[in-house]
């Protein structure tokens, strides 16, 4: 990217040249390896400085056209360029799950019960929902003393997933997320077929009880009964994985032609990966699709400004999993925004990126944008509060590209969006612009390639409408002039100084 500075960020000396003043005393200012000072007094050759100046002038113009012309994205234009290369990223292992059967001492239990009935001998004091309910509390403040193992087995194919977010980075199926999501150690794996199958496990037990008592537990009595041998299950029960597998699935929305989005599970492939925090959490997946996929622009600048703008988009957890939102819903990714507050330093020396903008179980993974679109970094771990109870809320950190590029350089990629993105990445600008004639070429040019992309139907059917309302405008795009412009600047310096080296060859040559 060629960076043009404008006159206000000139350093103080150049400026002074500009406006005509003095350098320091005793010393000549030298420009284009022409002296000033000879420019000035004309002792060797009548050529004026003007030239010079006008030609910086209009460098400095088109600099600032430049810089007009690569204007930032409005929120609704940066999800709507970015979301379709959004991506769910779950690691699942199954395995076949033993587990030792506990009984209930009947013996125990029995005199329990006498224990209850002493207290009400009359039947008056106590109605039958009260007495279940002494019980229940009584075998959760002490299951060990009612419950014991038995020789005998559990036995059940069970699932357990760990999930987060991606983003495709190529049309062919190149995704980017955080290696953790994938690269579970054992002790998390078994901890989560633990609380999984014992779960299962205690509401099978709980509704043997409730036959067995012939009543039915409200949901106070299940919670504390659940609790009860949550704690057998752990302290007396033993857990045998068998035959664990695990495999990695990516769900990516494609269109269904203005019906909504429809929902697309793939299995992917680990092509490069580093180390869950405190390493390089990164990891390269790949998957196989059969049209072009939507993808992001990585950027290129690092250079990263605090106070810059950023964008998430990705599955928070609490979204995802809400129970009063329709599991259809889930596939679309949701934006939190922010500033970057600060780049720290890890504790192995390499940057990451501390924001503001909102994370929580199911971001990591998540693009990170800048106010252009570009994917600045991936957002990969938050905060605990000081009580280590919850995580603090907007004090959140991202890696940022530049730590990325190492794998991928590694990898031997050199990611870019495919034609289809480019194209649909053009229409959205021309629709935003509001010259929606133009947009719907660009939208029926994207469909040729992917007719499946998300969001393509609904921005298809939006400009048809205006179109055919008369909506819009029909002039050049505002960027575009400024291109023109930019050129017709450029075109004008390259005179400028051509003339001016003609000039003083002819005068050297005439004297």
């Amino acid at each position: 990217m060629l960076t043009i500075w404008t006159f206000h960020r000139l350093p103080g000396k150049l400026k002074r040249w500009y406006s005509g003043k003095s350098g320091p005393a005793g010393k000549s200012r030298t420009t284009f390896g022409i002296s000033l000072s000879a420019m000035n007094h004309q002792p060797e050759y009548p050529l004026h400085q003007k030239p010079f100046r006008r030609a910086f002038f209009l460098v400095w113009a088109l600099g600032f056209a430049m810089n007009i012309a690569a204007q930032t994205l409005g929120t609704e234009q940066n999800y709507a360029m970015n979301s379709p290369a959004i991506v769910k990223v779950q690691a699942v292992f199954s395995a076949t799950v033993y587990v030792n059967k506990v009984d209930l001492n009947q013996s125990r239990f029995d005199k329990l019960v006498d224990s209850v009935k002493r207290l009400d001998s009359s039947g008056r004091l106590f109605s039958s929902e009260q007495k279940l309910d002494i019980l229940v509390r009584a075998l959760y403040k002490n299951p060990l003393r009612f419950f014991t193992p038995t020789e005998e087995y559990f036995k059940q194919a069970h699932r357990v997933e760990s999930s987060g977010t991606g983003f495709l980075i190529t049309g062919d199926g190149y995704i980017l997320t955080n290696c953790h999501i994938i690269d579970r150690d054992s002790a998390y794996i078994r901890r989560k077929f633990i609380l999984s199958t014992f779960h299962e496990v205690s509401e099978a037990g709980i509704n043997a009880l409730q036959n067995s008592w012939a009543m039915e537990l409200n949901e106070q009595q299940r919670n504390l009964l659940n609790d009860a041998y949550g704690l057998i299950y752990s302290q007396l029960s033993s857990l045998i994985l068998f035959d664990l597998k695990k495999e990695f699935i990516v769900s990516y929305r494609d269109d269904r032609n203005g019906q909504g989005a429809e929902t697309v599970q793939t299995t992917a492939q680990i092509i490069r990966q580093g180390q869950p925090m405190p390493g390089k959490d990164v990891a390269i997946l790949k998957i196989n699709a059969p049209h072009e996929l939507p993808a992001l622009q990585l950027s290129r600048d690092p250079f990263i400004a605090i106070g810059t703008q950023v964008l998430v988009l990705g599955y928070p957890e609490p979204v995802t999993s809400h129970s009063f939102l329709a599991s259809a819903a889930a596939i679309e990714p949701s934006l939190t925004t922010g500033i970057v507050s600060a780049v720290k330093t890890s504790i192995h020396g390499w940057p990451v990126i501390q924001m503001d903008a909102l994370i929580s179980h199911g971001s990591s993974g998540s693009p990170v944008c800048n106010d252009h679109g570009e994917v600045i970094g991936i957002a990969t771990f938050g905060s605990i509060d000081a009580g280590g109870t919850s995580l603090a809320s907007g004090f959140n950190f991202a890696i940022p590209v530049s730590v990325v590029r190492d794998f991928l350089d590694d990898a031997g990629l050199d990611p870019r969006p495919g034609k289809s993105t480019t194209l649909y990445n053009e229409g959205l600008d021309l629709y935003f612009h509001q010259y929606y004639r133009r947009a719907l070429e660009k939208f029926r040019e994207t469909a040729i390639l992917n007719v499946k992309y998300p969001q393509l139907s609904f921005y298809t059917d939006q400009c048809a409408r205006k179109v055919e309302s008369g909506a819009g405008h029909s002039a050049p795009p505002r960027t575009y002039v400024l291109y023109f412009m930019s050129l017709l600047g450029v075109g004008a310096v390259l005179m400028i100084i051509y003339r001016t080296r003609k000039n003083r060859k002819r005068i050297l040559h005439a004297s």
